[in-house]
């Protein structure tokens, strides 16, 4: 259950009815993305209310005959998809930071400065976004909203999805240390056993990561690395 201070209120009107739910308002976007969430968790009570403010109900066959069902979850989550939902201007703030400080990071993983190769790093990111007004719906997921952010960021910086593939050679020593790295950081699209005892292999990752992994690679490997940045179509 949430606390009725943090709760919001979540309306819809239907057949000349008002349904309203008291819901934590963190869950919203999750179920508007279709993720299976148990809102027993997150309501204040398992209650429709007519006005939630002075805790009157509808009538229960009101609720039947617009629902189809008693059910106060499945109700809830209807409400939820069809209906309105109202932040206090806090709690708006809030989610929309939230969801930016996220769209500034798939960015800056996935992007690059396509003039220098370079990944462009999240203040300069934050900061295009910043001034080209960029508005984050807090209701809608990071993920969605990174196209549009794209094409209102382009005119005043250049910028590019893209991966990048590294070819790295290990020692069988340094191999040991560098596994988790290498599998949590991209895809391993070639990888062999040297005669030698070393390992060579090829990781696709996403083209902002680039720096950030060859740091840590160098860190792991105290510099004794080989590695090398292929050119060419993936």
């Amino acid at each position: 259950m949430v606390d009725i201070d943090d709760a919001i209120i979540g309306r819809l009107e239907s057949h000349g009815e008002t349904f309203e739910i008291l819901i934590d308002p963190r869950v919203v976007s999750l179920v508007r993305e279709g993720k299976e969430i148990d809102l027993s968790e997150h309501m204040v009570l398992d209650q429709i209310y007519r006005d939630a403010k002075k805790g009157t109900k509808p009538e229960d066959r009101k609720i039947e005959e617009v629902f189809g069902t008693s059910d106060p979850l499945a109700i809830a989550r209807h409400i939820i998809l069809k209906g309105e939902v109202q932040l206090t201007t806090q709690q708006r703030k809030e989610m929309q930071e939230s969801k930016r400080r996220r769209v500034v990071a798939i960015i800056a993983r996935n992007a690059i400065n396509p003039q220098t190769g370079a990944p462009h790093p999240p203040a300069r990111i934050e900061s295009a976004m910043e001034e080209a007004r960029v508005h984050i719906d807090p209701f809608k997921s990071a993920e969605s909203q990174v196209e549009g952010v794209l094409k209102v960021l382009r005119p005043l910086m250049p910028i590019r999805f893209d991966k990048v593939r590294i070819a790295v050679r290990l020692t069988g020593e340094q191999y040991g240390r560098c596994y988790d790295l290498m599998n949590s950081s991209g895809k391993l699209t070639k990888e062999e056993w040297q005669s030698s005892g070393n390992w060579i292999g090829v990781l696709e990752l996403p083209a902002g990561m680039r720096d950030d992994f060859l740091g840590k690679l160098n860190e792991l490997t105290k510099g004794e690395v080989d590695t090398k940045i292929l050119k060419g179509a993936i």
